[in-house]
């Protein structure tokens, strides 16, 4: 059993970095740890993940203004969205798989995110 929990501001301005933190309990070795975000009235969108070895990979779309890390210490892995503009405005989940190419199977229950100013 996984359980996650997203926290952060629930108001960014725009230009400035959108900073999530997904607190986590449980989950094992093979263990993929994802962001992914659906903006209003629009599907889900994939930002990246990162490995339990560490090792992050971002959707191309995103790549360039995204950054994910882990604190295996504190049981926390964060998102950084860069410059962020009210098209980033969303519901942001933390999501657990087992490996990169399966779907999620423990979602956290997501935070808004709005981007205004």
């Amino acid at each position: 059993q996984v359980q996650l929990q997203e926290s952060g501001p629930g108001l960014v301005k725009p230009s400035q970095t959108l900073s999530l933190t997904c607190n986590v309990s449980g989950g094992g070795y093979y263990s993929y740890w994802s962001w992914i975000r659906q903006p209003p009235g629009k599907g889900l969108e994939w930002i990246g993940y990162i490995s339990d070895s560490g090792t992050p990979y971002y959707s191309p779309s995103l790549k360039s203004r995204t950054s994910i890390s882990r604190d295996t210490s504190k049981n926390q892995f964060t998102l950084q969205l860069s410059s962020a503009t009210p098209e980033d405005t969303a519901v942001y989940y933390c999501a657990h798989a087992g490996n990169w190419y399966d779907p999620p199977d423990y979602w956290g229950q997501g935070t808004q995110v709005t981007v205004s100013s």
